[in-house]
């Protein structure tokens, strides 16, 4: 048979036994510690000498980091399959990503039957079994409506689907006889038996009937990966048989295996952790490679197989088999199981037609080059939050940064810190706490490092220590020819001005260095407060901002009035120190900003104020907005903010301090120019009321200066001078000029490029 391309996999075929039940635990740490990527674990719910599988998988999958696990294989006729569906995704989701489903259809009947299981016979078990895998792929569809399935053994008359796991579990089944391989072939993702109970049919046999009855149900063979328990091992310094000697001989006769008859994981059933060791980390590299030079010399497919239903769905002017090898593994496609989680931004839905995720700068490059040569729209995302939606598109290709995701402190005592685009700020201040640092990045930890650091950053901690952007020292950045450059005050000076504010333009950014600083515990309070008078709350709240320490940063949300009640404002206040007594003189002013109708107050670690909570995108965010800038809150500008609350077609608005540090920063230092104002606003509804948000805005549009691009979903070219006044706008465009005269990162209020007549003098600051 041939070789069917797929990464190999290498792992335990580990005895829950219940007397030393640490010790199963103990052989999966070690097989992970030896680089193996499979625990697996029999399952017997029948049997008391045994653990609880799925128990033992869940400690499991707890006390280790990397390794995958598995039952090998579960018990359908004990575990119902809609119950089994949402515990496989609730551990999926638990162990990020890292829970396969081993399945049988059963054996040992009067046991099952004893523990009050329905006997059936081999046919009925085979039926069943399908009807199973219908019902697990189904509940993980979260994307459609109520699951109705008419099976004869399990019946789903009507459920809700849900959760999605967090990846696409493999559903590898234990099969031996005809129409389970069949099955296989037809529904599996991998088949899984053991060697010394394969007699009738024989291996070669088996994979062809796997084979044929997929290609009858329309599949690639390729699809299903083949995996292989094998008991009867051992290792010693002279051969005695199959795996029975040195390492070099397991390599030399595991080889065929891979390459003649396509299996590409293999089990080991003996709970020795001299022999997992030494299959980890000998056997295991070795072969991997023995394989990777015979696949390069016959030049096998590797990668994914996409199903005909994903081939189906793919969409014109995409040329899908020119996307580089190396990016493959990772791409998803409108058909792909995992499409659903990345088609989307936090705001906007999306219908891009590939999704593409380098891991390095190196792919990254590639990633764009490809793109380039498709044509269409291209849009990068590093979180997803950017309320404009251009970090999807419909029908283009987008290039999702969220692999790159590392965070690092680069030396401790000068605060440096190195962070890549697609880490979420909630995971950052949590790298950051340990070292008693902190980065102040807005107020949600799932937004993305890498749109928030390139565009400003308003944060909890802005009027104490600025603008995310004012403490960016350095950049890497992959520009529009591919080429990674580095950016600071030293090379390519005029990319590093650009980048600190526009730097959706110019390229894409795979790193950033910034220099931290010193922030513990802090002083988070909320108030809620009757705004019945709008106009006269925000007016004394601005006050009261404007003449707070800087430690102070507020954030204040007016709500319209619901149910017959008056409007509300939320009040957030952030002290940046743990100087309990001077946070609560600095906090008590604003205890008469009216009728407080609840608050609370507390010391509190910076990371628990934006922990990421890790939310699926599904464009449920209000994309109707406006953003503009504020010196101060005057009245005629209070008063034109009280009748968009009001008039019940504004959502909300909100108003977020700045000035403090953020003014400090002179007004030529970043392509940000706006350091004479004092507060950001933004006004939010639903798309059938955006008419009215664009005629109250019209009452508020003259009294502003400026405007905060992050929070603004119109991004016509007039809106370019609010973003950018002169003559910030004219030295962009002759940046633009040098570093994407295509104009190819066109899709973050685009700045255009320079004409080559005024490049020279508009670099000028």
């Amino acid at each position: 048979m041939p070789d069917y391309g797929h990464q190999l996999l290498f792992g335990a075929f580990i005895t829950p036994g219940a007397q030393a039940p640490e010790r199963a635990v103990g052989l999966a740490e070690l097989a992970e510690s030896a680089g193996l990527d499979l625990a697996t674990f029999q399952d017997h719910p029948y049997n008391p000498a045994f653990l609880d599988t799925w128990t033992l998988l869940s400690w499991v999958a707890a006390r280790t980091q990397r390794i995958r696990v598995s039952a090998n294989v579960l018990n359908l006729p004990l575990r119902p399959p809609a119950v089994l569906a949402r515990a496989a995704a609730s551990l999926d989701l638990l162990a990020k990503g890292r829970f396969e489903l081993g399945l049988g259809a059963g054996a040992f009947w009067d046991a099952i039957e004893g523990m009050g299981g329905r006997r059936l016979g081999t046919g009925q078990g085979v039926d069943a079994l399908s009807e199973a895998i219908d019902v697990l792929r189904g509940v993980w569809d979260s994307t459609a409506g109520p699951l109705r399935l008419s099976g004869k053994h399990y019946p789903v008359p009507g459920m809700r689907r849900g959760p999605a796991p967090a990846h696409d579990i493999g559903i590898w089944l234990g099969a031996y006889k005809p129409r389970m391989l069949a099955l296989t072939g037809r529904k599996g993702d991998g088949w899984l038996p053991t060697q010394e109970y394969l007699d009738t049919p024989d291996r070669a046999t088996a994979n062809r009937l796997i084979d044929e009855a997929a290609v009858a149900a329309g599949r690639d063979p390729r699809q299903i990966r083949r995996l292989l328990n094998i008991m009867q091992v051992d290792f010693s310094p002279t051969g005695r048989g199959f795996l029975q000697g040195p390492p070099e001989q397991w390599v030399d006769q595991l080889l065929p295996l891979v390459l003649d008859e396509g299996f590409s994981a293999f089990l080991i059933g003996r709970d020795d952790p001299r022999l997992l060791q030494t299959f980890g980390e000998e056997v295991a590299p070795a072969l991997r490679e023995a394989v990777a030079t015979e696949r390069r010399k016959n030049d096998t497919p590797t990668g994914p197989v996409r199903p005909a239903i994903a081939l189906a769905r793919r969409q014109p002017g995409i040329d899908y088999d020119a996307l580089p090898a190396a990016l493959a593994d990772r791409a998803i496609e409108p058909g792909d199981p995992e499409y659903d989680r990345v088609r989307h931004s936090y705001s906007h839905q999306g219908s891009p037609a590939l999704v593409i995720r380098p891991e390095n700068p190196a792919e990254v490059a590639e990633a764009l080059g490809y793109a380039r040569s498709q044509q269409v729209t291209i849009s990068v995302r590093s979180g997803g939050h950017g309320i404009s939606g251009r970090s999807t598109n419909d029908g283009g290709i987008v290039l999702d940064m969220s692999k790159l995701n590392r965070v690092e402190v680069l030396d401790r005592a000068t605060r440096r810190i190195r962070l890549e685009p697609g880490a979420r700020w909630g995971h950052v201040a949590q790298a950051l706490a340990p070292y008693g640092l902190a980065m102040s990045s807005g107020d949600y930890g799932d937004v993305g490092v890498g749109g928030l650091a390139t565009t400003a950053g308003i944060g909890y901690l802005a009027r104490r220590y600025g603008l995310t952007i004012d403490h960016v020292v350095a950049a890497e950045i992959v520009t529009a020819d591919g080429r990674l450059l580095r950016a600071d005050r030293e090379q390519h000076a005029d990319l590093f001005w650009a980048i600190r504010g526009a730097g959706g333009n110019f390229g894409v950014v795979t790193a950033l260095e910034l220099e931290a600083y010193e922030v513990g515990n802090v002083v988070y309070a909320q108030l809620v407060v009757d705004a019945s008078e709008p106009a006269e709350l925000l007016g004394r709240w601005g006050r009261l901002v404007e003449d707070a320490p800087r430690e102070i940063t507020s954030f204040l949300s007016l709500f319209p009035n619901r149910r017959g009640g008056p409007p509300m404002a939320q009040v957030t206040l952030v002290y940046a120190g743990d100087d309990v007594e001077a946070a609560e003189a600095a906090l008590r002013p604003f205890l008469e900003l009216g009728p407080i109708l609840d608050q609370q107050a507390q010391l509190v670690p910076y990371p628990a104020i934006v922990a990421p909570p890790g939310n699926q995108h599904h464009g449920q965010g209000l994309a109707d907005t406006h953003s503009g800038l504020l010196p101060h809150i005057t009245a005629p500008a209070a008063d034109a903010v009280a009748k968009m609350i009001r008039s019940g077609d504004v959502l909300v608005v909100q108003f977020r301090s700045v000035g403090g540090a953020v003014n400090d920063v002179a007004r030529d230092e970043t392509a940000y120019p706006h350091r004479t104002q004092n507060f950001s606003v933004l006004a939010a509804t639903v798309p059938e009321r955006r008419a009215r948000l664009d005629r109250l805005w019209a009452d508020l549009y003259p009294h502003l200066d400026g405007m905060y691009l992050s929070f603004e979903a119109d991004t016509a070219p007039e809106r370019l001078l609010d973003a950018f006044p002169e003559p910030t706008l004219g030295r962009l465009r002759a940046v633009k000029a040098v570093y994407d005269p295509d104009n190819v990162f066109d899709r973050n209020f685009p700045v255009p490029p320079a004409v080559p007549d005024d490049t020279e003098a508009a670099l000028v600051p």
